[in-house]
């Protein structure tokens, strides 16, 4: 990631354009924006991105469809869907899509300046002095490493995760076997205390039984009725290039 983190504000409301290009200026980010689908694809061709700020209503479209769009072309570009409050329905399917997060309208721009701190922070690894050993994780068929954020199968071939599938798949690996809540999961992977209508812990769960669906030893998770998940896989960590 850059020092300043390019940001892609799209959003039909010129005063909302302008508001946010002022405050996340001043917050010490570059800022491009777009008024709907069109300009908004337009400046992803032409452009370097971060973080894209996505409004789900637009003039010419969805920004459910853009968000689509970028997990196939785009998909180390987080997202940030803003939404008005009562659709909870477009938030549900938005991280389904693969957003990393939501907020709901109207909104403190302080909030949406955090929001888009952390999944910066998930999505880019920090620099830092190189270990002299890197630390591994072992699963079921599949290889994690922190360092480079990358998660192979067995043949080596990449598995293609959102900064926010991978952290949640980190913090299960961490705890092999623990019974973690939807609190508890919501706090380790984004510090911020569960609305009573948050979904994203259980979507993104979904995403990733999905992506880890053939082990050879069943599921990975287990869903424990009103008590959480647990991963289910041996764990195995490792030093070095094992």
């Amino acid at each position: 990631m850059q020092s300043q983190p390019h940001i892609l504000v799209v959003d039909d409301d010129r005063e909302i354009r302008t508001l946010l290009q002022r405050y996340l200026d001043g917050q010490g980010f570059r800022v491009s924006v777009a008024a709907d689908r069109r300009e908004c694809e337009q400046k992803l061709a032409t452009g370097q991105f971060d973080l894209t700020v996505l409004d789900v209503m637009l003039p010419d479209g969805s920004g459910l469809d853009i968000c689509r769009s970028l997990r196939d072309r785009k998909p180390h570009i987080p997202v940030i869907l803003l939404t008005a409050l009562k659709e909870d329905v477009d938030r549900i399917i938005g991280l389904e899509l693969g957003a990393d997060d939501y907020l709901g309208k109207p909104f403190n721009p302080r909030e949406l300046t955090a929001r888009i701190r952390a999944v910066l922070r998930r999505s880019v690894p920090e620099e830092a002095p190189a270990p002299p050993r890197a630390r591994i994780y072992r699963f079921a068929s599949y290889r994690l490493e922190p360092d480079t954020r990358k998660v192979t199968d067995a043949q080596g071939m990449a598995v293609d995760l959102t900064g926010a599938e991978f952290d949640l798949l980190q913090v299960f690996l961490d705890r092999p076997g623990r019974l973690l809540s939807r609190d508890q999961l919501l706090d380790l992977t984004q510090g911020r205390e569960r609305d009573p209508l948050e979904r994203s812990v259980d979507v993104l769960v979904s995403r990733l039984r999905r992506k880890f669906a053939e082990t050879g030893d069943g599921p990975l998770f287990k869903t424990v009725r009103n008590g959480g998940y647990q991963l289910t896989a041996r764990v195995e960590t490792v030093e070095g290039h094992a």
